[in-house]
This record gives structure tokens, C-alpha cells and sequence, in this order.
């Protein structure tokens, strides 16, 4: 049974969060009045919205709180400290078909309902709603699961596009955004382009900025809103998305013409929500134990995903966006450790597949630093942050690279001209200080946190095709050096056949030739497919080869990541070493039928695709 008692801290803590920040001391001394705290064991049912329609609002103090639909039980949100459920239901005055349970034990501040429904009526309130309330209007469409297709994005727009005029007040934007149950409204700007105003905007634009609501909508927009044209991919808009943090992405014509405006709803069904709620409480975490606890279920959102229909490709893009989050939210703890810890001037750049948003429950965290010039003596201080950084990372589940791939070794953190000189020492003789072995990790480096221009070796490779054709030559004959397979097909097809490692003997020949041929389209850093697809542009490799390569690469990410999912489901460390009496005779088959087709791409591209010097 629930139990209730006072605290004296209530009305600090109610002040603290929205909606109630912009409450006035009185009016916040009348809700603390109002309200009760209550002390929830886990598994506690607090309301049933499908009965009754409530006088209160709950806000979770500490613990959580699952609102699952009344129906199947599935979860809709789960609610965190600072959160607020049953608003809506109050607002409307009509039940709703979820019910609000704790998941562990909970302590929750009951409010009552008419104090907090006249704080809705305010700019906070408002604003509050936005986040919020708008995103109900989402529940009666159609369930998309994430990039499960290549449908083009305009098969899945739906509804009127909500288009205003830049003198459009705040206010009568909110309430027709409200009306149409979307939380963005789109401003055409007198140049034909398109200004977008969010939820997002009503929050740190209107009300942080203490404005009032009849501003016009043009002084709070976001301008030029970043779209995306008809003919994209949901795997592609959704990845652009996620990498950008973005909730709505309008949708045109070739012309300019607005077709409609996706939002994340519409690309991510309820599984892949979660990486969203994730990431979420990634950035909450305000110590390493607390984010180690947060990132320990970051390699089953990669099961749950796959398991519920997502790409394998899909799968991996999503994984390595939550990776990046941890990896900065580490770094953020790890520099408030560190006493005058360098406020920037640094980069953080992530290697590998979690790079080339390819990575796998398996994948381990390869890192490097890149730091001006003047900070070349805070180079032990940086390494040590670096160190303490992998080891946050450790405890999240997260290992560091088993061969010290680590932005904490020397080898792997130098200043920007240190970084630049060493590029173009490894072009002049890429065999010496292994530079063939190092160009390529950096080659795939990516910056999470930091000054994008300080990662200076891509710079140095650039037209690399006809500056330095010796180097490209001998990344090529790299690429071409590792065996596809450790034994023939027939061995590969036999029940015989023992074990067979996936991705050294048959997706790291695919990335290594992918990396030769973006080389020679002058495209650095980027994932496997896109770059197979500019070295067919260039004329590196024929196109049909660059799309069998493709196709084999993403057969193989569904063999790994199936693996490796069912490896986690029985309790066992992920990994990429299959035994091949376990596949099914129809992924023996395609196995076999991949590894032919990557061996007969290997030969035409060693016979007719190495630059002549």
C-alpha cells in the first residue's frame, strides 16, 4: 500500500521543473500545500486512466513510472525523476486508454488538478504542452517499423502540412499546431526557402527567453529548416535524424514543393523509440556509476531493435548514434573530474565501425585525440582524461580496442600538426611507422566531441588519386592481401566445415576495399556502402561490382548481428565466430555464394583497378 508523508524540500523540488519554473513564489507555496508525496512499492498500479477521469497530476520524485496501454500492456513512455503524468487526461476532461504503474519502488508527488491546469493556460504551461501533449496526436497513426524498407520517405508523409505566415503570433501558431496535433509549424520565408518553429523553439526561444506569445513567428524560427527531398530513403532520413538530433525533417519536391513533414514517430516504432528515451537518459547522468548503470542496456536496445524487424544496417546506425552519446556524456564526466581540465581546444574522434556506423553488440571503442597546437603541454593531462574516459566506458559494457586503438596511447594523440605531418609522412612511404595500418584507422576516425577541423589527416588525402598514386597503389594492395576465407567453399558449405569468423574473413576484405575506392573519389570517412558507391562514380570499380560488394555486406551485418543477438539471448559474449553446422542450409548457401562473389570482385579489381605509376 501506498504510504504519504511531507517533505520540506517539495517546494524547491517542484520549483526546479517544468511546467512549475515559472511559477511565482506564492503560487508555488499554494501548490506545496496542495500536494502529498506518496511512497510506492514496485509494481504499484497509481492510476487507471480507461475508468476514471482524474482531479490530480502525479510527478515522479524518485524511481519510475511505466503508462502502458490498457489494452496489450505495451509501454508508452516511462516517466523519471521531474516528470508529470495525468495532465492530459484532466486537460480533456475524458478518460484515456493507458494506466500509470511504478516499475521499482517509487516516491511520487500528488498535485492537485486545478492549481496545475491554470499553469497551462501560461507561456511554461504552453510550452510544456508542446513537448508533450502534441506528441499524442502521433498514437492513431500507423506503426512504422525503423527502416525496415527503402521506400522513399514520400510514401511516408502523411496528414496537411502546417504552413503560417511569418507574422503569425506564437500564440495562434500553438493553438493551431495543437488543433492539428503535430508539434512544428513551417513558415515560408519570402526567398521560397522554409523556416520551421518547434517545441523545441517554444521552449528555449519563447519561454527561456522570457518573450511574450504574440511575438511573431519569424523572430523565433529556426531558418533555413534543414529537409530532405522525396526520393531519400527512410534508412537514410532516418540515420540523418539521428546523427542531427532532429524530431521533424519537412519532405519536398526537387522544386522546393512541400510534400509533408516526417516527424521521429513516423520513422520509429515503439522499440526503436526507446533509443530516443536512451539517449535521454544518457544525457541525465550526473556521475560515471550512474551513467555505467544507463549503459549497460545499450547492447540490448541492439537486440531488441533487430528482434523486432530493424535492419540489420538500420540496426548498427542506431547503435553507434547511442555510442557517440555515451562516449561524450563519459567524456563530460570525465573533464568535471579533472581539475583545470582544458575547456576545449581538443577533439575526441571515435574509429571503426562505430565510425562508420557500423557497429555491433561486439564492437569494441577505438579512439584518438587531436589538440591545437598551443595545448601541446597539457598532452599528459589530456591522455590521462582520455584514460579515464575508456575506463567510464569500460564499466558501461564498452571495451577499449584489444590493440590499444586508444586516444590514451601516444600513438593515438597528437596536436593537429603532429596529426597532419604524420598523414603526409605515411603518403611518402606508407610502410614505414606502420603507416598503411594507421591511415586506415584514422581514415575511418570520426569527430563526437570537439572541433571537427582539428581531425587534419583526411585533409592531407585529399587527391590522393593523383598526387600520390604510390600510396593509393599499395592501400590497394593492402586491401587485396587478406584472405576472404580461411579454407575453400566446399569446406565453407560442408557440415564440416568447423568455425568461420565473419568479419575477418569476410566483412574486413569488403571494408578494405571500400576504404581503397572512397580514396580514389577523394571520400574519407564514411560508411562501407556509400563508399563502394563513390568509388563507382569515380570509375574505380565497375558498378556492378559496387553493388554485389553492397549486397554481400549487408547479408553478412544480418549473419553477424543474428549471431550475435542469439549469442546474448543465451547468456554468452558476443562475437563474430560462427559454427556453420548451426546456419541453415539456406544461410550456408548465401554465405557460400558471398565469399565467391567477393573473391571474383578482388580478382577483376587486382587485374584492372591498381593505378599504373
Amino acid at each position: 500500500m501506498p504510504t504519504s508523508f511531507e517533505r520540506p524540500d517539495l517546494k524547491a523540488f517542484l520549483g526546479e521543473h517544468t511546467p512549475f519554473q515559472a511559477m511565482s513564489d506564492e503560487e508555488l507555496t499554494e501548490l506545496t500545500a496542495g500536494s502529498v508525496v506518496v511512497e510506492f512499492p514496485a509494481g504499484s498500479l497509481v492510476a487507471d486512466y480507461a475508468t476514471r477521469v482524474p482531479d490530480e497530476v502525479w510527478m515522479v520524485h524518485s524511481g519510475q513510472v511505466a503508462l502502458r496501454n490498457s489494452g496489450d500492456a505495451t509501454t508508452i513512455d516511462t516517466v523519471g525523476s521531474g516528470g508529470i503524468f495525468g495532465y492530459m487526461p484532466l486537460l480533456t476532461g475524458g478518460g484515456m486508454d493507458f494506466e500509470a504503474s511504478t516499475i521499482g519502488p517509487a516516491t511520487l508527488i500528488r498535485m492537485p488538478g486545478a492549481l496545475v491546469r491554470a499553469q497551462f493556460s501560461k507561456p511554461a504551461g504552453l510550452a510544456f504542452l508542446a513537448s508533450s501533449a502534441w506528441n499524442l496526436g502521433t498514437a492513431d497513426r500507423p506503426t512504422i517499423a525503423p527502416a525496415t524498407d527503402s521506400r522513399p520517405v514520400a510514401e511516408l508523409v502523411h496528414g496537411e502540412v502546417l504552413l503560417v505566415s511569418p507574422d503569425t503570433s506564437v500564440r495562434d501558431a500553438v493553438v493551431r499546431m495543437t488543433e492539428h496535433h503535430v508539434s512544428y509549424a513551417l513558415i515560408r520565408l519570402p526567398d521560397g526557402g522554409l523556416g520551421i518553429f518547434t517545441d523545441r523553439d517554444l521552449r528555449t526561444r519563447v519561454v527561456a527567453a522570457g518573450l511574450a506569445v504574440d511575438v511573431p513567428i519569424h523572430r523565433v524560427m529556426s531558418a533555413p529548416a534543414r529537409s530532405v527531398t522525396a526520393d531519400l530513403t527512410a534508412d537514410a532520413v532516418l540515420m540523418e535524424m539521428l546523427e542531427c538530433g532532429l524530431r521533424h525533417m519537412p519532405v519536398v519536391t526537387s522544386r522546393g514543393e512541400v510534400v509533408g513533414v516526417l516527424e521521429d514517430a513516423d520513422l520509429l516504432a515503439a522499440s526503436a523509440r526507446r533509443s530516443f528515451m536512451l539517449r535521454r537518459s544518457i544525457g541525465l547522468a550526473t556521475t560515471a556509476t550512474e551513467l555505467q548503470k544507463v549503459g549497460q542496456r545499450v547492447t540490448g536496445l541492439a537486440s531488441e531493435l533487430f528482434r523486432n524487424g530493424t535492419k540489420a544496417l538500420a540496426t548498427s546506425g542506431i547503435l553507434s548514434v547511442v555510442i557517440d552519446s555515451l562516449v561524450r556524456k563519459a567524456l563530460e564526466l570525465a573533464l568535471a573530474e579533472t581539475q583545470d581540465a582544458p575547456a576545449g581546444g581538443f577533439a575526441w574522434l571515435t574509429l571503426g565501425s562505430i565510425a562508420r556506423r557500423e557497429a555491433m553488440p561486439s564492437s569494441d571503442v577505438d579512439s584518438a585525440l587531436s589538440w591545437r597546437d598551443e595545448l601541446s603541454s597539457a598532452s599528459t593531462q589530456l591522455r590521462a582524461i582520455a584514460a579515464r574516459n575508456h575506463e567510464i566506458l569500460d564499466g558501461c559494457g564498452l571495451p577499449s580496442d584489444r590493440n590499444n586503438a586508444v586516444a590514451s596511447s601516444p600513438l593515438f594523440s597528437r596536436s593537429q600538426s603532429e596529426w597532419f605531418a604524420a598523414a603526409e609522412g605515411w603518403l611518402d612511404n606508407p610502410l614505414r611507422d606502420r603507416g598503411l595500418i594507421l591511415s586506415s584507422l584514422l581514415l575511418d576516425g570520426r569527430v563526437v566531441w570537439g572541433d571537427a577541423a582539428l581531425h587534419t589527416v583526411p585533409s592531407a588525402y585529399r587527391r590522393m588519386r593523383d598526387a600520390h598514386p604510390n600510396a593509393l597503389r599499395l592501400q590497394l594492395l593492402e586491401a587485396l592481401s587478406g584472405k576472404v576465407r580461411t579454407r575453400s567453399v566446399r569446406d565453407v558449405l560442408s557440415r564440416r566445415g568447423g568455425t568461420f569468423d565473419l568479419k575477418s574473413h569476410a566483412v574486413t576484405p569488403i571494408v578494405n576495399l571500400a576504404r581503397w575506392g572512397g580514396l580514389t573519389a577523394d571520400v574519407t570517412s564514411a560508411s562501407t556502402p556509400t563508399r563502394l558507391s563513390a568509388a563507382a562514380q569515380a570509375g574505380a570499380i565497375r558498378e556492378r561490382d559496387a553493388e554485389t560488394l553492397c549486397d554481400v555486406f549487408v547479408m553478412l551485418q544480418r549473419l553477424r548481428m543474428a549471431h550475435q543477438v542469439e549469442q546474448m539471448s543465451a547468456g554468452h559474449t558476443p562475437g563474430d565466430v560462427i559454427t556453420m553446422s548451426e546456419l541453415s542450409p539456406l544461410n550456408r548457401s548465401l554465405l557460400g555464394d558471398g565469399l565467391r562473389e567477393i573473391a571474383a570482385v578482388r580478382r577483376r579489381v587486382g587485374n584492372f583497378g591498381v593505378p599504373r605509376v
